[in-house]
């Protein structure tokens, strides 16, 4: 637990200090050109601990907070770092594949590992109960997983124009936390097979979409 306070206070506190010091943020953030052509990697990993703003903080940080003890007993500590920056890694890695070409897309927040930890606990435990904003009854998790690929799948495939949700990396860190949890917890998985199927309908369908277009491509 004190791991998981921990990331919650520094996150908290660089993100503050960015929130007055807006060179910070331009200097650590996520930023495809910034990697790409001037090799600043340190942004894959930096930018998970900036933040938009105040809302944007304490979004991440609170699902962060509730869900981090799932994982975390599931795992034990080092675990629980594993799941938290590899998301953050990896949902940045697939925002610069997806993005390669636009080097002017940037993006900050924790929402990748935050998105893997989430994720890590669904496919623990499948029929958690998780709130959406303002609906009073508490979606089952792998429901909730099923809705959130999908979107995010849709998204990263019909991209709108002034959409500041970084897709990419949520379903880049989502899909590290399950996968995680099922290399990790073999008979949890197996136990759970069924659920997590189901919510993995949406990744099936995006590595299909991706085959196809690189053929054609």
């Amino acid at each position: 637990m004190n791991i998981l306070i921990a990331f919650i206070v520094i996150t908290a506190i660089i993100s503050f200090i960015a929130f007055n010091n807006p060179a910070i943020t331009e200097k650590y953030k996520f930023s495809v050109g910034a990697i790409l052509h001037r090799k600043e990697y340190i942004r894959l990993l930096s930018s998970g601990f900036l933040h938009a703003d105040i809302m944007h903080l304490v979004f991440n940080m609170l699902t962060l907070y509730f869900f981090g003890p799932i994982v975390m007993q599931g795992f034990g500590s080092i675990g629980f770092i594993i799941v938290y920056l590899g998301s953050i890694l990896l949902g940045n890695f697939l925002s610069l594949y997806i993005y390669q070409k636009q080097p002017w897309y940037s993006a900050v927040g924790a929402s990748g590992g935050v998105s893997g930890i989430l994720f890590a606990s669904i496919a623990l435990i499948p029929d958690i109960g998780i709130y959406i904003f303002f609906i009073p009854i508490a979606v089952p998790g792998y429901i909730f997983g099923l809705l959130y690929f999908g979107y995010s799948v849709y998204m990263m495939l019909n991209p709108r124009p002034h959409d500041n949700i970084g897709h990419a990396a949520h379903l880049g860190g989502a899909f590290l936390g399950l996968v995680y949890a099922v290399v990790n917890a073999p008979d949890r998985a197996i136990h759970n097979g069924l659920y997590i199927g189901i919510m993995s309908l949406p990744l099936v369908y995006l590595a299909y979409e991706i085959f196809i277009r690189k053929r054609i491509g």
